[in-house]
Parts: C-alpha cells; sequence; structure tokens
C-alpha cells in the first residue's frame, strides 16, 4: 500500500499539485487518469522519489519515503519494478540479458539462480523460448512484454506503470492489461498504472484517481465510473460517441 498526504508541489511560482490525498491499494491496479496538464507525470515522479513534494507526505506501508536514510532508501528501491512507456530495453542485450538486467546489478544469485528466475518470468508473460532474441527481433507487444518481465523479476512489492499501452494496437492493449491485473492480484503487488488509454479505465480499473487541474477531484472503480455525476470526469471519460452510448446503456 503506498498512501499520500497532502500533496502539494510547485514549480517556482506555478503550482502544479494541491493538496492530493489518496491510497494505493496492494493487490489492485491503482490508475491514475486525467487530462494532459492535469499533474499525472508529476505526481508519478514523485511517488518514485524524482520529485520531491513541496509540501506534504508519501507512506511506503509504514514508510515515510521522503525521511528515509540513504541504506532504507536503497533497501525500498528494491522493492520497486518499473514499468516504462517506451519500454527502456537494451538494444545489445538479448531478452534474457533484459530480464536479467536487475538481479545482475542487485541480488547475490548465482548465475544459475537468475537463469531459473528469468525463465520463470518469461514463462509468466508467455515468452517462452525468447531467451536469445533481440529487442529488434520482436514485436512491440513482445518487448512490453519483456518489460513486465523484468519489472517482477525482483519479486517488486511494488509496481509502477507509465503509460503501458502506449503505441500498442487495442488487441494487444488488452493482453497488456490483462497481464498487468493477474499479476497484480496474484502477487498482491501495489501497482500504480498512469494512464490516458479509456479501455484500460474501463476494463482493469480497480482503484481509480482522476486528476482536474492539479487536484483529486474524483475516486471510486470502473463500475463507479459508470455512474459518476462528475461532469469533468464525464467529459473526460465519455468524449467518443460510441462510450457516451456505453454509459447511456448502463443506466437503463
Amino acid at each position: 500500500m503506498i498512501t499520500i498526504e497532502n500533496i502539494h508541489k510547485s514549480f517556482d511560482d506555478v503550482q502544479v499539485l494541491k493538496g492530493l490525498d489518496f491510497v494505493f491499494e496492494a493487490g489492485k491496479t491503482n490508475l491514475i487518469i486525467g487530462r494532459s496538464g492535469a499533474g499525472k507525470t508529476v505526481l508519478l515522479k514523485i511517488l518514485v522519489g524524482l520529485f520531491k513534494p513541496t509540501e506534504g507526505k508519501v507512506w511506503y506501508d509504514d514508510r515515510e519515503f521522503f525521511t528515509l536514510g540513504k541504506e532504507e532508501l536503497r533497501q525500498l528501491r528494491m522493492e520497486v519494478g518499473m514499468l516504462f512507456q517506451g519500454n527502456a530495453l537494451f538494444d545489445s542485450m538479448t531478452v534474457a540479458e533484459n530480464v536479467r538486467f536487475p538481479l545482475d546489478m542487485f541480488s547475490k544469485m548465482t548465475l544459475k539462480e537468475k537463469n531459473i528466475r528469468v525463465d520463470e518470468c518469461l514463462s509468466r508473460v508467455s515468452l517462452e523460448g525468447s531467451n536469445d532474441k533481440y529487442p529488434s527481433e520482436i514485436s512491440g507487444g513482445m518487448q512490453k512484454r519483456v518489460g513486465i518481465a523484468r519489472a517482477i523479476v525482483y519479486k517488486p512489492k511494488y509496481l509502477f506503470c507509465d503509460e503501458p499501452n502506449s503505441g500498442l494496437d487495442p488487441k494487444t492493449s488488452i493482453t497488456i492489461d490483462e497481464l498487468i491485473k493477474e499479476i497484480t492480484i496474484a502477487d498482491n503487488i501495489t501497482t500504480v498504472i498512469n494512464t490516458h488509454d479509456m479501455n484500460s479505465v474501463m476494463e482493469i480499473g480497480q482503484n481509480i484517481c482522476f486528476l482536474d487541474k492539479g487536484k483529486i477531484v474524483w475516486k471510486g472503480d470502473r463500475h463507479a465510473v459508470m455512474n459518476s455525476d462528475n461532469e469533468n470526469l464525464n467529459s473526460f471519460i465519455f468524449a467518443s460517441p460510441f462510450l457516451q452510448r456505453l454509459k447511456d446503456q448502463a443506466k437503463k
């Protein structure tokens, strides 16, 4: 679980985040949504420590993030997995080497133990037998699955996903969403997803916060979205006529 309390963030005289409170729950897909410029990326960067809030606290379970000492912070970072928007795979490394990278950097496992863990993670994302391929030899969807395998190889308690479906076709996006959700629930991970993808919201939104002009103006799950009376949320989620029809049908 990750809890944010009264988070403010300003850059010079520009206030980007204005008193955010939210609980990102363990074992659930926690989505941060909102229009461009609403503050989603700034919030995500605060959560992972790239920005320090101007005011407020971030708790990783019972640990206050920005008060941790060097060793405590190192230990916490070993409990965090990251799935980047652009995959961030190393072109010169094979699939197996990319997945093994966090273990090579941080673990004291033997090479045999590392390779066993790599095989486990590749199997989990349905990429058995792809160990020796290079990123350029596999599709964008497969690259994303490699990224997921690498993000979970160290068995994280917390997983951050930045626009995980960016650049993917709708069918592949659904596959990635379901994979993230399945791993989150099975391993009781606190998964935080920054997304613009409305299909993700409607399919795997178990705990959602909607940012508007630097404030969290709505909280709920994918089912509550259909019955929301928040005009800003509705205009954001149901911008397309197709989604608006779905909402209208759900009310009948």
